[in-house]
């Protein structure tokens, strides 16, 4: 059943989108001033100060603090780090209202960026942000740092336009999320929780109710080296590898075969993705290679189990192994690092979607967004399956993303500034101040 919430009336909501036009170009530029911190994995420090300083002055309680990787390593959703993490933080703003009249809410982004590839192959420096023809270019531009300004300028707005959210708010700045989800998963480890998550990634307005999950793994395949003109007394450990990548070619397709049932997956074309991402191997052109190692990512469906997803990925490469002279009695090592996430659906929401979607049409029109089944993830599942906080996915029109000269639509984040408001408005109720 959906308990009403009440909606601010016309002038009110009309205060609040004011507001926003009025601090636009405030907001761009402090987007611009984020998106020129390049804060690639494990770099991620300057960025999460230039929020915490951002939060302070917005006289947010803030609390920052190191991720200790022992606090988490038992907790659903842990994926293993690889590199560097001694300087890795966490930072969330916590406001409190003079008088509770709503439910509490979490904004959610993170700040984390992808690695960028040969710069020389961007139109424009990838941290050198620029605007053209209304959009704005830059590497975390859409992924997803104008989403999470856009809801830190939602609730500059709303003081703005004279008023409060009345119900706490916890403003959340997390790293990890495009390699494990950890920076998500200390936030819940510290205890922080609400009635509502919202992160606004870049979802073109539509609104997330599914997504993959997906696995991380590292293959170590080894071979015989010897001399080049003696090759074929040796084994070849790069040419076995694409052995093992052509069986999991083929349990990628028996899984995307499941998928055409799946109640959220079964439209959508290819939903479950094999990506090899990196690849090295060999040393010595004159030498046949004695090693290979291979990064990959496969995604899963909701319901399937990691434990399980994993027995098949072994047996899959355990099974192309035993058809090698080299490899039957030398198997490939697998190794599980990054990202060990399960799918999520979006359940029990009826209010939150409710809520969503009167603030949605005021700014949009129409019947309400757009509902999508995601190929990719986000950190909405460490809220919906461990903590079953209903988590709303929903941010601006962006391409390129993970890709040459990402960009995000500045008209887009004005409109999802706005949306993100007038939800707040509405979930968590507004009081006046002076």
């Amino acid at each position: 059943m959906i308990h009403s919430i009440s909606k601010p009336d016309i002038t009110i909501r009309q205060a609040i989108k004011d507001a926003i036009d009025e601090g636009f170009n405030e907001q761009t530029e402090f987007l611009s001033e984020f998106v020129r911190i390049p804060s690639l994995r494990f770099q991620e420090g300057p960025a999460q100060d230039f929020m915490a300083d951002a939060l302070r002055q917005r006289d947010f309680l803030v609390d920052d603090w190191k991720i200790i990787l022992s606090d988490l390593e038992h907790l659903p959703g842990f994926g293993q780090i690889e590199g560097d993490f001694s300087r890795a933080r966490t930072v969330v703003g916590e406001k409190h209202p003079s008088q509770i009249k709503g439910k509490s809410l979490i904004l959610q982004g993170h700040l984390d960026v992808v690695p960028t590839g040969p710069n020389e192959m961007w139109s424009h420096p990838p941290f050198d942000p620029i605007i053209k023809d209304g959009w704005m270019y830059g590497r975390g531009a859409g992924d997803m740092k104008s989403g999470t300004v856009a809801a830190l300028f939602a609730l500059e707005a709303i003081k703005r336009a004279g008023f409060e959210p009345a119900a706490r708010i916890c403003f959340q700045s997390v790293i990890e999320e495009e390699s494990t989800g950890i920076g998500a998963l200390s936030t819940l480890q510290r205890g922080y929780r609400a009635d509502c998550v919202l992160i606004p990634e870049p979802t073109d307005h539509a609104l997330i109710t599914a997504q993959v999950g997906a696995i991380w793994f590292k293959i170590r395949v080894r071979g015989k080296p010897v001399h080049v003109a003696n090759a074929s007394a040796g084994s070849n450990a790069i040419l076995v590898a694409y052995d093992i990548i052509s069986a999991l070619k083929g349990l990628e397709a028996k899984w995307n075969e499941s998928a055409k049932t799946d109640d959220f997956f079964s439209h959508v074309k290819h939903p479950l993705n094999l990506n090899i991402g990196k690849i090295a191997g060999g040393d010595w052109a004159s030498s046949v290679p004695a090693w290979c190692n291979i990064d990959c990512r496969i995604g899963i469906l909701p319901g399937v189990g990691i434990d399980s997803a994993k027995r098949e990925i072994e047996a899959c490469i355990s099974a192309a192994s035993h058809k090698h002279p080299f490899l039957s009695n030398s198997p490939p090592k697998v190794i599980w690092n990054g990202f060990q996430a399960e799918g999520w659906t979006l359940e029990n929401a009826e209010l939150e979607k409710a809520v969503f979607s009167a603030a949605y049409q005021d700014v949009f029109g129409g019947k309400g967004p757009v509902e999508l089944s995601l190929t990719g993830l986000t950190d909405t599942r460490f809220y919906g399956l461990y903590h079953k906080i209903p988590s709303l996915c929903f941010g601006p029109r962006a391409e390129n993303i993970h890709g040459f000269n990402e960009r995000v639509d500045l008209t887009s984040v004005k409109q999802c500034t706005e949306t993100i408001a007038l939800f707040i408005a509405g979930w968590c109720g507004l009081n006046r101040i002076d």
